[in-house]
Protein backbone atom coordinates (compact mmCIF):
# COMPACT_ATOMS: atom_id res chain seq x y z
CA UNK A 1 0.00 0.00 0.00
CA UNK A 2 1.22 3.29 -1.64
CA UNK A 3 0.84 6.22 1.51
CA UNK A 4 1.82 9.84 0.73
CA UNK A 5 4.69 10.55 3.59
CA UNK A 6 2.16 12.84 5.42
CA UNK A 7 0.05 10.27 6.00
CA UNK A 8 2.12 7.90 7.51
CA UNK A 9 3.66 10.13 9.52
CA UNK A 10 0.98 10.16 12.68
CA UNK A 11 0.77 6.45 11.85
CA UNK A 12 4.32 5.65 12.89
CA UNK A 13 4.59 7.75 15.54
CA UNK A 14 1.28 5.68 16.78
CA UNK A 15 3.29 2.35 16.63
CA UNK A 16 6.33 3.82 17.50
CA UNK A 17 4.72 5.43 21.04
CA UNK A 18 2.99 1.82 21.51
CA UNK A 19 6.27 -0.17 20.57
CA UNK A 20 7.44 1.89 23.72
CA UNK A 21 3.63 1.26 25.82
CA UNK A 22 4.55 -2.70 25.47
CA UNK A 23 8.10 -2.59 26.03
CA UNK A 24 6.99 -1.10 30.14
CA UNK A 25 4.17 -3.03 30.23
CA UNK A 26 6.93 -5.88 29.42
CA UNK A 27 9.06 -4.28 32.02
CA UNK A 28 5.98 -4.38 34.75
CA UNK A 29 5.31 -7.72 34.60
CA UNK A 30 8.91 -8.96 35.03
CA UNK A 31 8.97 -6.77 38.28
CA UNK A 32 5.87 -7.91 39.13
CA UNK A 33 3.80 -4.86 39.13
CA UNK A 34 -0.31 -5.26 40.47
CA UNK A 35 -2.41 -6.80 38.11
CA UNK A 36 -4.49 -3.65 37.38
CA UNK A 37 -1.60 -1.55 36.52
CA UNK A 38 -0.34 -3.70 33.83
CA UNK A 39 -4.07 -4.37 32.32
CA UNK A 40 -4.41 -0.57 32.44
CA UNK A 41 -1.64 -0.17 30.44
CA UNK A 42 -2.04 -3.44 27.99
CA UNK A 43 -5.70 -1.51 27.28
CA UNK A 44 -3.47 1.37 26.38
CA UNK A 45 -1.38 -0.46 24.02
CA UNK A 46 -4.06 -2.16 22.81
CA UNK A 47 -5.79 0.99 21.42
CA UNK A 48 -3.01 2.88 20.41
CA UNK A 49 -2.84 -0.30 17.99
CA UNK A 50 -6.09 0.01 16.79
CA UNK A 51 -6.10 3.74 16.30
CA UNK A 52 -2.98 3.20 14.31
CA UNK A 53 -4.75 0.52 12.07
CA UNK A 54 -7.88 2.38 11.32
CA UNK A 55 -5.47 5.27 10.88
CA UNK A 56 -3.59 3.17 8.16
CA UNK A 57 -6.50 1.79 6.42
CA UNK A 58 -8.70 5.36 6.22
CA UNK A 59 -5.30 6.95 5.24
CA UNK A 60 -4.71 4.20 2.15
CA UNK A 61 -8.48 3.94 1.66
CA UNK A 62 -8.13 5.35 -1.62
CA UNK A 63 -4.85 3.79 -2.28
CA UNK A 64 -6.49 0.38 -1.91
CA UNK A 65 -9.88 1.02 -4.03
CA UNK A 66 -7.65 2.14 -7.12
CA UNK A 67 -3.84 1.43 -6.63
CA UNK A 68 -2.77 2.18 -9.90
CA UNK A 69 -0.95 -0.81 -9.86
CA UNK A 70 -1.66 -4.43 -11.73
CA UNK A 71 -3.33 -5.73 -8.53
CA UNK A 72 -7.14 -5.55 -8.84
CA UNK A 73 -8.85 -2.50 -7.22
CA UNK A 74 -10.12 -3.79 -3.24
CA UNK A 75 -13.90 -3.75 -3.66
CA UNK A 76 -15.97 -2.65 -1.13
CA UNK A 77 -16.72 -6.37 0.49
CA UNK A 78 -12.90 -6.46 1.04
CA UNK A 79 -12.13 -3.25 2.72
CA UNK A 80 -15.24 -3.71 4.98
CA UNK A 81 -13.75 -7.19 6.29
CA UNK A 82 -9.96 -5.27 6.57
CA UNK A 83 -11.82 -2.58 8.89
CA UNK A 84 -13.72 -5.72 10.72
CA UNK A 85 -10.30 -7.38 11.53
CA UNK A 86 -9.61 -4.40 13.68
CA UNK A 87 -13.29 -3.99 15.58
Amino acid sequence: MQVNEESIKPVLNRLKRAQGQLAAVIAMVESGRECEDVVTQLAAVSKALDRAGFKIVASGMRACLADGSENPPMTQDKLEKLFLTLA
